[in-house]
């Protein structure tokens, strides 16, 4: 046994420097932009860390020279609509193949899962030319249409979720007369609130802070995202609003961050969801 404890410990201690390594070279980078959005000045160069002097001129700036609260609701709308309709179409897609059987089905499994195994930016100049043919260019209605459509690929999840769930509540309801939209409404999603959270998320975070389908369809300033508004902020030779920019990812990060917080206990639930079948 003395032989055992000390390699323990070397272990444990090997493991947390490891994390702790991690944790630093993934926090810095995000507290240099929150102190150089304080920051007075353009450049986000700075040889010290905190800033010597604080100013929030830079906030202001972002309403006062650029359409920022526009781009916010505009990014809010988009990723609020998209957040449901995706939640809710994962959800039924999880639904349909944990519990019915069909012909095909193991076909159709295996094409959303392969499809899923491709970057969407392939697909990018095909939906370009479709939405342009519909004439949905630059409107939010194509950015949601698109964003909606591609979620059933994240269908599996769910599915291993409600295969957890006991097919003899589902078989009683269908007994006592409920439809399948009553029993999947009633008892399956009542039952599934970690994992209906943490898509929720997932979806929420990938449709807010998306940049390059945004950029692709939107142009206009009345149409721009957070995203796709803060990139041409700087993307000129002559600009120098760097700090400017860093006070705009401060205010992108806090309904996120707030999101993980408050959903900070059903997150961890949904992540080890559907781990074991019971």
């Amino acid at each position: 046994m003395g032989g055992v404890k000390p390699k323990k410990i070397v272990s444990i201690t090997s493991i947390y420097t490891f994390l702790i390594i991690v944790g630093i070279v993934s926090i810095y980078p995000a507290i240099w932009v929150i102190m150089s959005s304080f920051r007075i000045g353009g450049s986000l160069f700075s040889e010290t860390l905190v800033p010597r002097q604080f100013t929030f001129i830079h906030y202001k700036e972002l309403f006062a020279k650029y359409d920022f609260g526009l781009w916010y609701l505009n990014s809010l709308k988009i990723s609020v609509i998209s957040t449901i309709f995706m939640t809710i179409l994962i959800l039924l897609t999880g639904y349909i193949f944990s519990t019915f059987r069909f012909g095909g089905r193991k076909t159709l499994m295996s094409t959303l899962l392969v499809l899923g195994l491709f970057p969407s930016f392939m697909s990018m100049i095909a939906v370009y030319i479709l939405l342009n043919m519909m004439n949905l260019l630059d409107t939010h209605l194509a950015v949601i249409i698109v964003y909606v459509a591609g979620s059933p690929v994240f269908f599996l999840f769910a599915k291993s979720y409600f295969d957890t769930i006991p097919k003899g509540l589902v078989e009683a309801a269908r007994i006592d007369g409920a439809n399948h939209l009553g029993v999947f409404f009633r008892i399956v999603a009542p039952l599934s609130t970690p994992m209906i959270v943490y898509m929720a998320l997932l979806s929420f975070t990938a449709t807010f802070t998306d940049f390059i389908f945004a950029r692709l369809v939107l142009s206009s300033t009345e149409t721009k995202t957070l995203a796709v508004g803060l990139f041409d902020m700087i993307n000129t030779n002559f600009s120098t609003d760097f700090t400017v920019f860093a006070a705009g990812c401060v205010l992108i990060a806090i309904p996120v961050t707030v999101l993980f917080m408050i959903m900070q206990r059903f997150l961890v639930d949904g992540l080890t969801a559907g781990g074991e079948k019971g």
